[in-house]
């Protein structure tokens, strides 16, 4: 699944010199958390969020540093942080280093950068230009849109079984001890020795999702911690 299949395309946006208030208007009425900041050829120039507004002058909630910080303190995160709650235009609050990705990238790297970066939304470009963002309600509507799509059964308890093996031998974790599969008018009946119950119970979910099993029935065995610790 890549961006292009679960991206927003109807993306709310506004210009550089759009008032404060306007760009908090829009994400009040729209109920979205944030907006991006976009130039005439819709380059994204930077994006704005909730939490860009937080401390602002108006409502009192301004950053106020204490006398040693503002003697002792970095001057020009001092700026910055004035700059945030009295900046009067969406360039002077925005957030510049935006991460975006290409209409091609594949949801698992947006996971990944959604994950690593802390963030909830990622804006998606074509050849530079904005064409739809990614936030992570898109994703969750994409998991239900896949799970209603899920392939159909394949032909026969034999492909099944061919499935399911290749499944586990592409899998770092699932290095079981010993492993015994059997399927039986697409029901999985799995025997073996596990690590872990976590390994155990992960090789159950890798066999449910396999096309076309109906039940699996796990009689896999959880090794003793003392002999997996030895």
């Amino acid at each position: 699944m890549k961006a292009r299949d679960i991206m927003t395309t109807d993306v709310v946006t506004v210009g550089p010199e759009t008032p404060v208030r306007e760009v908090a208007v829009q994400l009040f009425e729209r109920r979205i958390s944030a907006v991006p900041v976009v130039d005439a050829e819709r380059r994204v120039l930077g994006i704005v969020s909730e939490g860009d507004l937080m401390r602002r002058a108006e409502t009192g909630t301004e950053r106020r540093p204490s006398w040693w910080l503002e003697l002792f303190g970095d001057w020009e995160l001092l700026a910055q942080d004035y700059l945030k709650s009295h900046g009067r235009t969406a360039a002077d609050v925005m957030t510049r280093h935006v991460v975006s990705v290409t209409d091609d990238a594949e949801a698992g790297h947006i996971v990944d950068l959604l994950e690593s970066r802390g963030i909830k939304r990622v804006p998606v470009v074509r050849e530079g230009r904005l064409v739809g963002i990614v936030s992570r309600a898109d994703l969750l509507r994409g998991l239900v849109a896949g799970s209603a799509g899920a392939p159909g059964k394949p032909a026969g308890d034999h492909k099944i079984h061919e499935a399911l093996m290749s499944r586990i031998r592409s899998e770092p974790w699932a290095n079981l001890l010993f492993l015994n599969v059997l399927v039986r008018d697409g029901a999985v009946e799995l025997w073996g020795i596990a690590k872990s119950e976590e390994q155990r119970e992960a090789l159950r979910v890798l066999a449910e999702n396999v096309p076309g099993v109906g039940t699996v029935r796990n009689s896999v065995r959880v090794m003793p911690r003392h002999f997996v610790d030895s």
